[in-house]
C-alpha cells in the first residue's frame, strides 16, 4: 500500500502533467499571435547580421569574447571608432521574440538560451533541491543574462563604490561610476526624467513595468506604515522601497542586444560571429602577451589575431573558465587539471559571491468583496489565456508583468547601522508564490523535488497568495569555481559556499522577520494576511517562524538571486589575490583585459546588470585613452596623424573630449600636394 505522500506525490505529478499540454498550447498560441499582431518585435531591419566564417579576418584590433551585458556595450563603444577593427564572439544565438516578453521570464531558463549550469552539493544551501544542488541561469544568447533575467535597473550603493576606491582601485569611487550610470541610461520615468542622478540620452530605456496588479498599493502601504520611505532606490539615497524599474522599452525588454548593438549593427567595423565558442587565449609565453583567441563555431575551429586586446566579457563563470584554461590561475589548481601554466594568478576562480535569497516565502490572503472575482494575484490557468494575447496586441495586459518583483525595498536589520545609508537586506514584493503556477515553471526553474513541492503547495495552488524573496546583500560568505578538466565544452565545478559564514544566516534572518512584520501592519491584516502554514520538509520540527525556521527554510529553498559576482577581482598592485589592476588588465599578461561582474571585489547591494553595464562603459573609454584616442587632461583638440593611404593621402584624425559628434572637410598639405577630404570628428566624454 503506497503511503499518503507517495499518494499526494503521484497526485501532484499528475496535475502537472495534465497541465502541461494547455500550458504549452498556450506558448504556442501567443508566439504565433506575436508574429501576427505585433510583427514588429521582429525588427527585421536591425537584427545583427551573423557574420560567416569565411568573412572573419585574420586579425582584428580588438576580439571581444562573449557577447552579455558587457561585450555588447564595448562592441558599441570601440567600433564607434572606425579605424577600429571590432570582432564580438558570442558562444549563443541572436534574441528571439519571446525574450522580450517581461512575463516569458522564468520560461527562457533551462532552454538553449542558458548555459545550464548547476552549483556543486553542499550542506547548508539547496537541500530541497534535485542533489542539493541550485541551477545557476546564465545567459548563451546575444545580449547574455540581460536576456534572461528579470529586466530589474539597480545600481548598488555609493558606498559599494567608495569601498573599491578605498582599497586602492583609483577611478571606482561612486563620484568616479556615476556619469558612466548616466551615460548608458536613457530614464523615461517622468518624475526622475531631469533628475541629476540619471540620464536621458543613452542606449539602454528604463521604465516601470506597463502592467501590475493591486497588490502594489498593499505593498506600499504596509512599508509607510513601519515607517519607510517611498523613494528613487537609484537616487540620493537607497534605504527604502520603490515601484520597480526596469530595463524595459515601450513595454518590453531593452536588453544590452537590442539598446546597444541593433542601433549600430550596419558598422562596418564591427563583425558579430554568432554560434562561436571560445576555448583558449593565445599567449606568446616568452613576451607574456597575448595575441589571439581560438574559438569553434559550427564544429569549424578558427584562429583569430589581434592587433592591440583580446576582452574577455564571459562572466563571472566564463571568464575564469578561460583564463584557467589558457593558463592563467592557481599553479597547483591548473598543474592537477594537466594545463600547463603560463601565469600563476591565486586569485582567478576565487572570492565568488552572490546575493542568496530565502525563496518559498508566501502568504496567503482573503480577496475583498469590491474586486469579485477577479484575482489579484499571478494565477496560471486565468493568465494564461486568449485575453491575455488579445490584450498584448492592443498594447496592455499581462504579458507586460513581472509577477516576482512589482516593489523593491531596502532595509537595515540590527545588524547593520541605518545612520549610513547601505541596507544589508533587500526585498522583492510580488503577486506571485511557488503556488501561484501549479509548479510548471518555478519549481523547474530552481531544480525542487517533487516531494518538497508536494508537501508545501500542492493544498494552496492557485489560491490568492504573495511573495517575498529575502536577499542578503552584502555576504561574508566565499565561493570558488574550479575546473572539472580541461575539456573547453565541460562546465566548472561551482562552489557558492552559501551561509558558510555564520553572520550569513544571522543577518537573512532578520531580514525575514522585518517582512513578516510588514504582513503583520494594520494594512495587511485587513485582508488576513497570513504565512503558508505548509512547513518546509526537513524543518517540521522547529518552532514554526522561530529563527531556527527561517535559518532551516533558508538552507533548504536557497535561491540564487543570479548575480554570481567576483572570481577576476581589480585590485592594487600589494594584492596577490587581484586578478586585475585597476584598469581592469589582467596582471602578468600584456593585451588581455577582463570586463564583465567578476572584476568587482566585493559584490554590489543590489541587482548587478545596471553596474556590469556601467563597467564596460567605463572600461571602453579606459581603452580608448590606452590606446591614445583621448586625452582627458586637456578641452584642448588633440590632432594625431593616423595613417597614409595607398594614393599617398595624409590622413588625420582629432579626437574632441566632447559630448558631440562632428564632420567637416579638412584641407591637409604635404610637401607636394594639398588634399582635401571629409574627416570625422568623434568625441567622447570626460
Amino acid at each position: 500500500m503506497a503511503s499518503l505522500t507517495q499518494q499526494m506525490n503521484l497526485f501532484s505529478m499528475t496535475r502537472m502533467a495534465l497541465t502541461l499540454g494547455p500550458s504549452i498550447g498556450f506558448l504556442i498560441y501567443l508566439h504565433s499571435s506575436i508574429i501576427n499582431l505585433r510583427p514588429d518585435l521582429l525588427d527585421r531591419d536591425h537584427r545583427v547580421q551573423d557574420v560567416p566564417l569565411y568573412q572573419i579576418r585574420d586579425t582584428y584590433d580588438f576580439v571581444i569574447v562573449g557577447g552579455g551585458s558587457a561585450g555588447t556595450v564595448l562592441a558599441n563603444r570601440l567600433s564607434e571608432n572606425s579605424d577600429w577593427k571590432v570582432l564580438l564572439l558570442e558562444a549563443g544565438p541572436d534574441e528571439v521574440v519571446f525574450t522580450d516578453l517581461p512575463i516569458m521570464f522564468p520560461v527562457l531558463q533551462l532552454t538553449p538560451f542558458d548555459w545550464q549550469y548547476r552549483t556543486e552539493p553542499g550542506e547548508n544551501y539547496c537541500l530541497g533541491f534535485h542533489d542539493k544542488r541550485c541551477n545557476w541561469p546564465r545567459g548563451r544568447i546575444l545580449g547574455g543574462s540581460s536576456v534572461l533575467n528579470a529586466m530589474l535597473y539597480v545600481r548598488g550603493n555609493k558606498k559599494d563604490y567608495d569601498r573599491y576606491r578605498d582599497l586602492g582601485n583609483v577611478g571606482w569611487s561612486y563620484e568616479d561610476v556615476l556619469p558612466y550610470f548616466k551615460k548608458s541610461e536613457n530614464m523615461t520615468i517622468p518624475e526622475f526624467r531631469n533628475d541629476k542622478y540619471h540620464g536621458k540620452n543613452g542606449y539602454l530605456t528604463i521604465e516601470h513595468f506597463r502592467y501590475f496588479s493591486k497588490l502594489v498599493d498593499w505593498f506600499l502601504n504596509a512599508a509607510q506604515e513601519l515607517g519607510y520611505e517611498v523613494r528613487d532606490i537609484n537616487g540620493e539615497q537607497q534605504t527604502g522601497f520603490t515601484l520597480a524599474h526596469g530595463t524595459l522599452r515601450d513595454g518590453l525588454r531593452c536588453s544590452t542586444a537590442k539598446g546597444f548593438i541593433r542601433p549600430i549593427a550596419k558598422r562596418t567595423n564591427l563583425h558579430v560571429s554568432l554560434h562561436s565558442m571560445v576555448e583558449k587565449i593565445l599567449i606568446n609565453e616568452e613576451t607574456k602577451q597575448a595575441y589571439g583567441v581560438e574559438f569553434s563555431k559550427f564544429g569549424t575551429k578558427r584562429t583569430v589575431h589581434v592587433a592591440k586586446e583580446v576582452i574577455l566579457s564571459a562572466g563571472a563563470i566564463g571568464s575564469p573558465h578561460l583564463l584557467m584554461l589558457s593558463g592563467i590561475g592557481p599553479k597547483q589548481h591548473l598543474e592537477d587539471i594537466g594545463i600547463k601554466v603560463t601565469h600563476h594568478s591565486p586569485g582567478v576562480g576565487q572570492n565568488l559571491q552572490d546575493h542568496v535569497s530565502i525563496g518559498g516565502v508566501a502568504y496567503l490572503f482573503d480577496r475583498p468583496e469590491e474586486f469579485g472575482d477577479e484575482p489579484l494575484s499571478f494565477n496560471l490557468p486565468k493568465i494564461f489565456s486568449t485575453d491575455t494575447v488579445n490584450e498584448f496586441g492592443r498594447g496592455y495586459g499581462p504579458v507586460y508583468w513581472l509577477p516576482v518583483c512589482e516593489v523593491m525595498g531596502f532595509v537595515n536589520t540590527k545588524y547593520q547601522d541605518p545612520k549610513e545609508d547601505w541596507p544589508d537586506i533587500q526585498y522583492f514584493f510580488g503577486s506571485f508564490a511557488d503556488s501561484s503556477d501549479g509548479g510548471m515553471f518555478g519549481r523547474r526553474a530552481v531544480g525542487m523535488t517533487d516531494e518538497f513541492y508536494t508537501a508545501v503547495y500542492e493544498d494552496i495552488i492557485y489560491r490568492e497568495a504573495f511573495g517575498i524573496y529575502i536577499l542578503l546583500l552584502r555576504p561574508k560568505s566565499r565561493g570558488m569555481i574550479k575546473l572539472k578538466d580541461k575539456n573547453p565544452q565541460s562546465h566548472v565545478l561551482i562552489y557558492p559556499n552559501y551561509f558558510d559564514h555564520p553572520d550569513d544566516l544571522k543577518v537573512i534572518v532578520e531580514g525575514a522577520k522585518i517582512a513578516h512584520n510588514l504582513t503583520k501592519t494594520r494594512f495587511m491584516q485587513r485582508f488576513n494576511v497570513t504565512f503558508n502554514p505548509h512547513r518546509i520538509p526537513g524543518c517540521k520540527d522547529l518552532d514554526f517562524l522561530s529563527d531556527e525556521y527561517w535559518a532551516c527554510q533558508a538552507k533548504h529553498y536557497t535561491l540564487t538571486i543570479y548575480h554570481p559576482t567576483g572570481t577576476a577581482k581589480m585590485g592594487p598592485d600589494n594584492d596577490s589575490m587581484a586578478v586585475l589592476d585597476p584598469r581592469l588588465r589582467v596582471r602578468g599578461i600584456d593585451n588581455l583585459r577582463v570586463v564583465d561582474c567578476s572584476i568587482f571585489p566585493y559584490i554590489p547591494n543590489g541587482n548587478t546588470n545596471a553596474p556590469v553595464i556601467m563597467a564596460a562603459e567605463k572600461a571602453s573609454d579606459m581603452i580608448k585613452e590606452d590606446w591614445g584616442v583621448m586625452n582627458n587632461d586637456s578641452d584642448e583638440d588633440v590632432i594625431e596623424i593616423v595613417d597614409i593611404d595607398d594614393d599617398g593621402k595624409l590622413f588625420i584624425e582629432i579626437y574632441i573630449v566632447k559630448n558631440v559628434c562632428l564632420s567637416y572637410p579638412l584641407i591637409v598639405a604635404t610637401p607636394f600636394s594639398f588634399y582635401y577630404f571629409g574627416t570625422k570628428f568623434c568625441k567622447f566624454d570626460k
